[in-house]
């Protein structure tokens, strides 16, 4: 062979092997929106959705967690993460600001198709966003993923892995 043709010369491949096949993945993240649930009476009316982390990147202290976050909370997410990370932050799923007018012959945003396509839409968005190599170092995340109550006031910031 000549000089080029060895430089650039195909890498063989390594054979897989069951165990390598069937093992965990090396790193992991998987978040689901589930068991949305409607709260209230009214003006009072809101629907909340399970967030459930499962993960073994070295960034997240807790490798498994589960809480409840409305829809304010993303929105709360969304605006922490354009306001103080590097990254494009993709939309939510929209407002439906027409499912809330008054008079309507049907239960609006409190409707099961209505809330199953937002859950599809808001584990869209906390997969994407969750995925991203520089939004896994954010407090905000964390916090949102993690935390039972969501601190508003806390001070932005990186999580330290050392």
């Amino acid at each position: 062979m000549t000089t080029t043709q060895s430089a650039t010369a195909r890498i063989q491949p390594k054979k897989q092997t069951l165990e390598d096949a069937y093992s965990p993945p090396a790193n992991f993240l998987e978040i689901d929106i589930a068991d949305p649930q409607t709260h209230g009476v009214g003006k009072k009316r809101y629907t909340d959705y399970e967030v459930r982390m499962t993960t073994n990147l070295p960034v997240f202290k807790v490798k498994e967690s589960g809480v409840r976050r409305r829809y304010s909370d993303f929105e709360w997410l969304r605006n922490e993460l354009e306001r103080d990370s590097k990254i494009v932050v993709p939309p939510l799923p929209g407002k439906a600001l027409k499912r809330q007018l008054p008079f309507r012959g049907d239960d609006g945003i409190f409707e099961d198709e209505f809330i199953e396509d937002r859950r599809k839409g808001l584990e869209q968005f906390v997969n994407k966003v969750a995925g991203h190599p520089l939004a896994q170092n954010e407090k905000c995340l964390h916090m949102f993923l993690i935390e039972p109550v969501i601190d508003k006031n806390y001070v932005p910031g990186k999580i330290r892995t050392t």
